[in-house]
């Protein structure tokens, strides 16, 4: 039975008329990788605010470890990171993360294996103002993780960085899961949650939409692309089939989505047989982007 984290229970936070997040519920499990996920203005940086005890919530409550911790003594054994780096310009990143282990009344005996964790102990006598953002971020997540905590919030980690330091993070946070630490990483970016999340709660105006696997947004057998010389009879051959649920045109030729699983060869053979030659068919699956404009757009 996997341990409870964290539990919200129909959260909410009104400023003047705005719901800035509207009665939020959602579990945190121990040993998943959670995508917080939604536009910019969803809620997510509220939501992470009210949990860290930064925002007082409207109405609704949240729980840390099924009530058996108050947020005071939860906060000490979890990490986050919700705004820039904050860290003394002019120390070095051994200075700095000392400071932060007196604050936080940890041990410092992790911080050469948060830096080496991080790529930065080779830098660990350089001052903070030297680093690039790339830099200054990976120190706040070694930061955030020099308690051990049982959970790590991140807040758009990867913000404001470039195609390098997008990846490092990316490739950091997975390499964090993996050592067994609970992660809630609220993003806008649709590919990021599906790269390092395996869980999402997806959030637009301050409501859940959907909260489950990364891979289950919309159970979705896929669809095929298709081509052929006689459009018209493939067209028609194809609403034949049981597992087709809806044929369409388009400017490449016909796109069949399907309603249950069939196999690009048991397709290939059903054509062969109805004498339908094809010169393309390909099976795909819709992104995380279709499926997240599918779900939020109808309601």
């Amino acid at each position: 039975m996997e341990q409870t984290l964290l539990q919200l229970n129909q959260l909410s936070k009104s400023y003047g008329r705005l719901k800035a997040v509207d009665q939020l519920t959602i579990t945190l499990k121990k040993g998943n990788v959670y995508g917080l996920l939604g536009p910019n203005g969803s809620g997510k940086s509220t939501t992470l605010g009210m949990v860290l005890n930064v925002v007082n919530p409207t109405s609704g409550s949240f729980q840390w470890y099924q009530g058996a911790l108050d947020t005071h003594q939860a906060l000490k054994q979890i990490g986050a990171i919700i705004e820039r780096p904050n860290f003394y310009p002019y120390m070095t990143a051994l200075q700095n993360l000392n400071l932060i282990c007196k604050i936080k009344q940890c041990s410092t005996d992790s911080i050469q294996e948060k830096l080496e964790l991080v790529g930065l102990w080779e830098r660990r006598h350089s001052k903070f103002r030297t680093y690039s953002l790339g830099m200054k971020q990976r120190l706040a997540i070694a930061a955030a993780l020099v308690n051990d905590p049982e959970l790590l919030i991140l807040d758009e980690p990867t913000n404001g960085l470039d195609p390098e330091g997008i990846h490092q993070i990316r490739a950091l946070i997975t390499k964090i899961a993996e050592e067994g630490t609970t992660i809630l990483l609220a993003s806008h970016l649709l590919d990021e949650v599906e790269k390092v999340c395996n869980q999402v709660i997806v959030l637009k105006n301050g409501v859940k939409y959907y909260e489950g696997p990364v891979d289950g947004i919309t159970q979705t057998y896929g669809y095929f692309e298709l081509k052929a010389k006689n459009l018209e009879a493939l067209e028609s051959f194809l609403k034949e089939i049981d597992e087709v649920e809806t044929v369409e045109k388009n400017t490449n030729g016909l796109k069949a989505v399907l309603n249950a699983p069939l196999a690009s060869e048991e397709l290939s053979e059903k054509l062969a047989k109805a004498q339908i030659f094809v010169t393309h068919l390909a099976k795909k699956k819709p992104s995380l982007e279709d499926q997240f404009l599918s779900l939020t757009q109808n309601q």
